[in-house]
């Protein structure tokens, strides 16, 4: 189905009702919280209010990276927030995240807590908190930090435009659909060429740049976003492909892709993280057995 009339914009818009699709309803046009909500704390010195989106899944790997390199002081309880159903609109979600998107980080390690949201600030702030996955010299730094806010200004295309289009919208539209799947193609063909030359993403060494990467593009061309695999034609992306793998291979990845998953096999769903014990007797399936 293509668009077949023409839309024109009115001199001043104006929101008159939602505009369909899977999540108009909890679209709007303002800020600020719909309810009051506090969020829970956890005990141990991260709190982490997230949901296993590909931006969430960021953080959920790099704090299991932490871990797995001896950081204590990584512990972290992940509280799931169920954006489908508006729970960032809850007033303490909003009180450390404005802008109501996941995940967002507190760090009650100090005596002042420190709220952190955007998937990319995130990363940036446990890198440089705990010395890892961020190098120390100054050109491989910038190499690094380059790669992740591409990251940030490339997921837009691929999830708010070619993955709502494709995936989400009411309507299939041409125009909308070949113009984001474009730019998508674009973006795989980038980071192709980069692997190419690279093991990883900013070099020869894993960094947050990978980490932030991973989820969206290599979830990609695994064929777990939007079910677009065959129409993107990922399997041409062959080096993407090689990293992905090798990515996917890491158990701190594995384990860090169930945290706040609500999709999926129960197996591979951890709805909260209190501790390293949870991914043995508290995924979906070992609940579901136990009732």
């Amino acid at each position: 189905m293509t668009q077949s009339s023409e839309y024109h914009p009115p001199k001043v818009w104006a929101w008159t009702q939602p505009n369909g699709g899977q999540f108009a309803s909890i679209n709007r046009p303002v800020s600020g919280p719909t309810h009051d909500k506090p969020l829970p704390v956890g005990r141990h010195p991260l709190q982490l209010y997230s949901q296993g989106t590909p931006n969430g899944v960021k953080v959920t790997v790099m704090l299991e990276e932490l871990l797995a390199r001896g950081h204590r002081g990584a512990e972290y309880d992940a509280w799931l927030i169920r954006i489908g159903d508006g729970n960032q609109f809850g007033s303490g979600f909003v009180e450390i995240n404005p802008n109501s998107k996941i995940p967002a980080l507190v760090d009650r390690s100090g005596a002042t807590p420190v709220r952190v949201f955007e998937s990319g600030a995130i990363l940036l702030y446990l890198a440089e908190k705990f010395g890892e996955f961020l190098p120390k010299d100054t050109a491989k730094r910038a190499e690094c930090l380059s790669w992740l806010f591409w990251q940030m200004g490339s997921a837009p295309y691929l999830g708010g435009g070619f993955g709502h289009f494709y995936a989400y919208a009411p309507a299939k539209m041409e125009y909308a659909i070949d113009r984001f799947a474009m730019e998508v193609k674009r973006q795989l063909d980038v980071l192709d060429k980069q692997l190419a030359n690279h093991e990883y993403v900013a070099g020869d060494e894993y960094t947050i740049a990978d980490i932030a990467i991973w989820p969206w593009y290599g979830g990609l061309v695994k064929g777990r976003l939007y079910d677009a695999a065959d129409f993107l034609s990922v399997q041409d992306y062959q080096h993407v492909q090689r990293w992905a793998d090798a990515i996917d291979k890491r158990p701190t990845v594995r384990r860090g892709r169930m945290v706040n998953r609500t999709s999926g096999e129960p197996s591979g769903q951890l709805l909260e993280r209190h501790d390293a014990a949870d991914f043995e007797t508290r995924t979906q399936d070992k609940l579901s057995a136990q009732t």
